[in-house]
């Protein structure tokens, strides 16, 4: 029998080939086992990954919607701060204008006061005093010019403050529209899905972004806001509350005054009228005793001339008896008659002499000081003229009192947020 020829390789034993299949064999479960813990762990892995990401997406929802209602919150906060704001603003507003309608109604009686002082300047000689009248009339100005400059000051402490209130609600509608604006983008994130047709693969989507701030900073800058907005209210509302009780506080100081300065014209017109009535009436009677006292001079002087006449026939008698001749060149009764005859007259024509002299200088006196009257009694009407002229000038006053209600010219100003209903006086 011939031999079948051999391969040249390497021929290996039963014992090595059950080796090899039992290898085989081996290896195939150990890679099927790992291929299951593998598969396992990686389905495993799935569902986690799934549950996380579906409990982050969740979880952002959520964080979005509670960042959502924190936005809402402040934004209510600052739109409900904003109005108050506003009324706050036309309140001080109305009382700016209502101070300033006080400020302006004090211009009439200033001039009237004024006007009145320099009529009663136009008073001359012992009529040009410094009576009650003229103590009134300055301290109504001086209380005047003090209500003024009290008014002036409330009225620029106003618009001061609503300059401030400008501005924090300013900042308040800054912030409003921020907040708004950041409530449409976190409203806008909260609405998308997996399936949104919008969403896609941003580049460095987990930067920083520069200029932003900390959840403590966010808050603190609309709470800071807030406390200024509210600051400057609780200030605007005690400039109005100090305004409203000065306006009338010096409204019943010049009423007062006024009412005082009244009664001081009234008494010294009075007082003049009677002073002029005692002077016509002192007047009428010296003119009455200057006509008496011209008549006695006429008298007295046509006395003294009929007494000179007598005085003539006595000298005239005596001297024509002195050229009697002789022993009847006599002292008898008749000389010592006709002598003291000539005495008599001479000292009843000196007694006559000294009395006429005196009344024609009681006369003289009495024309000056008539003349005197007369010019005192000019100036005594044309003082009481000048006091008519000045009640007349007061009347005035009862035709521009000082009320709240007198229009005055306004001008618009517009807020930060387009409102223009708000309106302060033109300056």
């Amino acid at each position: 029998m011939s031999s079948l020829p051999v391969k040249p390789c390497l021929h290996h034993s039963v014992s090595e080939w059950c080796s090899h299949n039992h290898q085989l064999s081996a290896t195939a479960q150990h890679q099927r086992h790992v291929s299951n813990v593998i598969r396992q762990e990686g389905r495993s892995l799935l569902n986690e990954t799934n549950c996380k990401t579906t409990w982050d997406e969740s979880d952002i929802s959520r964080r979005l919607g509670d960042r959502v209602w924190d936005v809402a919150r402040w934004k209510d906060v600052l739109e409900s701060c904003a109005r108050k704001v506003d009324v706050e603003m036309e309140a001080l507003t109305l009382s700016k204008e209502r101070t300033e309608q006080a400020l302006a109604a004090t211009a009439v009686p200033l001039e009237v006061s004024a006007e009145c002082l320099t009529l009663r300047e136009g008073r001359r000689g012992y009529e040009l005093v410094n009576d009650p009248v003229d103590e009134q009339l300055r301290r109504e100005v001086e209380l005047i010019e003090r209500a003024q400059l009290v008014l002036q000051r409330h009225v620029d402490k106003a618009f001061e403050q609503l300059c401030v209130l400008q501005e924090a609600r300013h900042r308040l509608t800054a912030d409003l529209q921020n907040k708004m604006e950041a409530l449409d983008i976190d409203m806008s994130c909260l609405s998308l899905t997996i399936k949104s047709p919008l969403i896609s693969l941003k580049s460095n989507p987990t930067r920083i972004p520069s200029g932003s701030s900390t959840p403590q900073e966010w808050v603190q800058f609309s709470q800071y806001n807030v406390a200024c907005a509210q600051e400057a209210m609780q200030v605007s509302q005690q400039t109005r509350a100090d305004v409203s009780l000065i306006r009338p506080q010096l409204r019943s100081e010049l009423e007062n005054q006024h009412r005082a300065t009244e009664f001081a014209i009234r008494k010294r017109n009075h007082h003049e009228e009677q002073a002029q009535h005692e002077l016509e009436w002192q007047k009428k009677k010296t003119e009455d005793e200057m006509a008496e006292m011209e008549s006695d001079i006429c008298g007295l002087d046509a006395d003294l001339q009929a007494k000179t006449a007598s005085l003539k026939l006595a000298h005239t008698r005596l001297e024509t008896r002195t050229t009697r001749p002789g022993v009847d060149l006599c002292r008898d009764e008749v000389q010592y008659g006709l002598i003291a005859e000539v005495q008599q007259l001479e000292a009843t024509m000196k007694a006559l002499e000294q009395k006429l002299s005196e009344e024609q200088n009681s006369l003289q006196k009495m024309k000056l000081h008539h003349s005197r009257m007369l010019l005192d009694l000019s100036r005594k009407r044309e003082a009481l003229s000048l006091e008519q002229r000045s009640m007349n000038t007061r009347d005035r006053l009862a035709s521009a009192p000082v009320t709240d209600r007198t229009p005055v010219l306004l001008v618009p100003l517009a807020n930060s947020s387009g409102r223009s209903n708000l309106r302060l006086l033109a300056q």
